[in-house]
């Protein structure tokens, strides 16, 4: 697609932000695809006692470190160091954080692509026929979007169930409501070009106009919304998973990680801090690719 080759050629001159956020997103990537073998433990492991501290925090060689205080001399027998001290469990937070990474993004990832799926696919099909179809699909997202979304979502979970399948068709066709309103509108503003009249008057079909004329010309603000959509999807996976009703134990997830984590703040421990930093810093990452490809598509120049 041209804007993709011309996305693609002007990278190198993307500003420091986007370009740090490309490089995050690919270590966020990279890290959850090799969680397995990063991982110095397994995933439900039990690697040490409880909110024990990372290896590198207690140094022997520090004066007023008594030798019961030392993390060598407590664990001088133990092959495998914590890189990042242990959870409410005991168990790694390294390998809780890599594990957690690649079950949260990858379930937000095909949550959001089922929404799209879902969102674009009604929101064409209501701006090319129109009428009624219309008429009848933005009366039943209106319904869908009156519900406070975290409410709904939590009254589903609760009454269905918090399997993974559920949680990511109950997120998926909440979210599909704000892709349809975009779409529809992006697509409505291209359904009365000359060239979909053109198209039409050949004898196309539906399907035709929405693959071949309508998605090609709405793939930039689409583009742009899939990346928002993602954060959106992401956070919400993590706030129903500090809830409780997000991805379920003993499977990492960084949400679900700062709920279990978060009475180790009273005694000065940091653990739950990671996760939150994790997903803070994934979601700002995903914001500034998207806002240089938005400055990209709209010809808007760089200020950095």
């Amino acid at each position: 697609m041209p804007f993709v080759l011309d996305l693609w050629k002007g990278f190198k001159k993307a500003p420091l932000p986007a370009k740090a956020g490309v490089f995050l997103i690919g270590f966020y990537i990279l890290a959850s695809l090799l969680a397995p073998a990063l991982s110095p433990f397994e995933e439900t492991a039990l690697a040490g006692d409880v909110w024990e501290v990372a290896f590198w925090t207690n140094d022997c060689s520090d004066e007023g470190i008594e030798a019961y205080q030392c993390w060598d001399e407590l664990n001088k027998d133990r092959e495998t160091k914590l890189w990042l001290g242990t959870d409410h469990l005991g168990r790694d937070l390294l390998t809780r954080l890599l594990y957690g990474g690649r079950n949260t993004i990858s379930i937000a990832l095909v949550t959001t692509l089922l929404s799209f799926t879902i969102g674009v696919t009604f929101g064409f099909l209501a701006a090319t026929i129109g009428n009624i179809a219309d008429q009848v699909l933005s009366r039943c997202v209106d319904i869908l979007m009156a519900f406070p979304t975290l409410i709904f979502a939590l009254i589903v979970l609760s009454v269905v169930g918090t399997s993974t399948i559920t949680l990511i068709f109950t997120i998926a066709i909440l979210d599909a409501t704000r892709v349809f309103r975009l779409s529809r509108a992006v697509a409505m503003d291209v359904e009365v070009m000359e060239f979909v009249e053109v198209a039409r008057l050949r004898g196309e079909g539906l399907w035709w106009l929405m693959r071949h004329e309508i998605l090609p010309n709405t793939m930039a603000p689409l583009v742009a919304e899939f990346g928002l959509r993602f954060c959106f999807v992401f956070l919400f996976i993590a706030s129903l998973s500090f809830l409780g009703l997000g991805i379920q134990p003993p499977n990492a997830d960084w949400g679900g990680m700062v709920r279990e984590n978060a009475g180790a703040i009273t005694f000065g421990i940091y653990t739950p801090l990671m996760p939150a930093a994790a997903i803070a810093l994934l979601t700002i990452s995903v914001n500034l690719i998207v806002d240089w490809f938005l400055q990209k598509t709209a010809g808007l120049r760089d200020e950095y």
